[in-house]
């Protein structure tokens, strides 16, 4: 063999192994690429004021909750006479959005809601004729559906060199109410309007709100979300939860459907006699068998769907609170 082709041969095995390496590194690069959008996945959220600033605008109304005279925050005049709120939620929320968050208008959501309501009024049981109970921001959780509601609070603060804006961000699970994230701060004094100045310190103070809030939806991720789960029995049912199915009293069947149905089988009995089991910390999948968010709700319709097959044939009726809390009544509907 001559020299010039034992050369060309060299290059030629030289350029073949540079070109495995190349694509050994871009499969690595797309291999990470992918591992690292799973991981970056958000919690969905909606922005709302909060409970304090809504009472120093005077933004509240009275509200029966069965019987119980309660203030809350009347969040459509809040929308509709305050001019600040609007571009302070839609700024805060362009910041969130940047991190990969996914932001429910809590605005149109409410204009939504009012139309229904209309209809939830006319809505009554069967039986007693009783209406239905539910608070505003009861609504917005069920009908929004979002993972986490952001309640903002801010105050301006008058200096001789301008103005500046103190805040405080507090993220809670809509499902269980518990607090995950805050984030509290001040900005520097700037003739910026209250909106560009929000933005710019929540900016400034996002980080540990934001690792705050992937701590939290990582544990969602692997362990479910946590809801309670309540049976009950209508007094007019000739059976109770002592009733013998196989065997095994109908408190424990419920026990072992939970068992197979919850999230790593985790669950907490809290309170249980012959009329009443009451579970709690119930860790449910974040999505169902067709992809869609789980709910309170959903996961207690498959219990009922389970406890009306043999061999309990037992009808039920499920009532919900919110998101995270449901209540399966036995006997009838």
């Amino acid at each position: 063999m001559s020299k010039e082709v034992k050369d060309n041969n060299d290059v030629q095995v030289i350029k073949t192994n540079f070109m495995r390496k190349v694509l050994i590194v871009l499969a690595l690069l797309v291999s990470n690429s992918f591992v690292f959008a799973q991981q970056a996945k958000k919690p969905t959220i909606m922005i709302l004021p909060s409970d304090n600033w809504c009472t120093q605008r005077y933004f509240m109304t009275d509200f029966s909750d069965q019987g119980n005279e309660v203030k809350i925050p009347n969040y459509q005049q809040a929308f509709l006479e305050d001019t600040e709120l609007g571009p302070v939620i839609s700024k805060v929320g362009q910041v969130l959005t940047e991190l990969g968050y996914s932001l429910k208008d809590a605005e149109q959501e409410i204009k939504s809601i009012n139309m229904k309501t209309a209809e939830d009024n006319v809505t009554t049981s069967k039986k007693s004729g009783a209406s239905l109970v539910e608070t505003p921001l009861d609504q917005l959780k069920r009908r929004v559906k979002s993972d986490v509601i952001i309640q903002i609070w801010w105050q301006v603060n008058r200096a001789g060199s301008g103005k500046s804006a103190s805040f405080t961000l507090e993220a809670f699970d809509a499902y269980t109410n518990k607090r995950i994230a805050t984030s509290t701060g001040t900005t520097k004094p700037s003739s910026d309007i209250i909106p560009v100045l929000l933005a710019k310190v929540v900016k400034e103070n996002i980080k540990p709100f934001d690792h705050q809030m992937d701590n939290w939806f990582a544990d969602q991720t692997k362990r479910g979300r946590e809801i309670s789960l309540t049976v009950r029995r209508w007094d007019s049912w000739d059976k109770d939860l002592e009733e013998e199915y196989n065997g095994e009293e109908l408190t424990d069947c419920i026990q072992d459907w939970l068992q197979k149905n919850c999230v790593n089988g985790t669950f907490n009995l809290s309170d249980g006699t012959e009329s009443l089991a009451q579970f709690e910390q119930v860790r449910i999948p974040l999505l169902d068998d067709k992809g869609r968010a789980m709910d309170a709700r959903a996961f207690a319709t498959k219990l009922r769907k389970y406890l009306q097959q043999p061999p309990f044939n037992i009808t039920s009726k499920v009532m919900v609170r919110g998101l995270g809390e449901a209540i399966v009544v036995l006997g009838e509907k």
